[in-house]
């Protein structure tokens, strides 16, 4: 089975998303006995697209975003309680400034081909959401590119020469192109769609639809 997730890394829901997944995913007997493989993709969607390289201050960004300092307050702190319940321990106050991410999907993009990008996005959402580091910032970038087993010298060669700025553009484009509006979206197989960070058995009637289109013979072969 093929997940692909539309997600991005400063957005606190997609963190909330990818442990209710990993617990769907722990919890749904052919996946959890390893009997069917899965396989997870990540995929770009950047909620600020225009946001300037060098990000902008943390609480001019949420008063322009959510109308005032107080109503994102409020809102962040419903996301804090639904993370906690998530196993997850957010500090947003340690964040200070909004970052660019269109360097960090880079860094995913090119985790794929050995095989870390799920280490990279979970190191990402931690160094943001819980070490508050600007995750646009190379060292950054390079030090988890490291910390997750990849040639850091080559990753940072890759984002000063600016590698696949417009790719990541594009897909984003894509994305939403294909009615993809917030994250995180959860593609099933490349049929069925998960909006939001939803809970376990929302994710097992998915899988038993796909699992159950897998098994239909095709009439055409018979």
């Amino acid at each position: 089975m093929l997940i692909e997730i539309f997600s991005d890394t400063i957005c606190p829901w997609c963190y909330i998303g990818k442990r209710k997944l990993e617990a769907a995913l722990a919890s749904y007997p052919p996946f959890r006995e390893q009997q069917e493989p899965v396989e997870i993709l990540w995929r770009p969607f950047q909620l600020n697209p225009d946001m300037p390289p060098e990000g902008m201050d943390r609480q001019s960004y949420l008063s322009g975003k959510f109308g005032s300092e107080l109503r994102a307050r409020q809102i962040y702190d419903n996301i804090r309680q639904a993370s906690e319940q998530a196993g997850l321990k957010l500090d947003f106050d340690r964040i200070k400034r909004t970052p660019s991410t269109l360097d960090s999907h880079r860094l995913i993009r090119w985790a794929r081909s050995p095989g870390v990008q799920d280490d990279v996005v979970e190191a990402l959402f931690e160094g943001y959401f819980i070490k508050g580091l600007d995750i646009s910032d190379h060292d950054v970038l390079c030090a988890i590119a490291r910390q997750c087993g990849m040639d850091a010298d080559l990753v940072r060669e890759l984002l000063e020469r600016g590698d696949d700025r417009d790719q990541i553009r594009a897909e984003d484009a894509q994305a939403r192109r294909l009615g993809i509006n917030g994250v995180p979206c959860f593609i099933i197989d490349r049929k069925y769609a998960i909006s939001g960070a939803q809970q376990p058995p929302v994710f097992h009637k998915v899988f038993d639809l796909a699992r159950a289109e897998e098994m239909v013979p095709d009439l055409q072969e018979s």
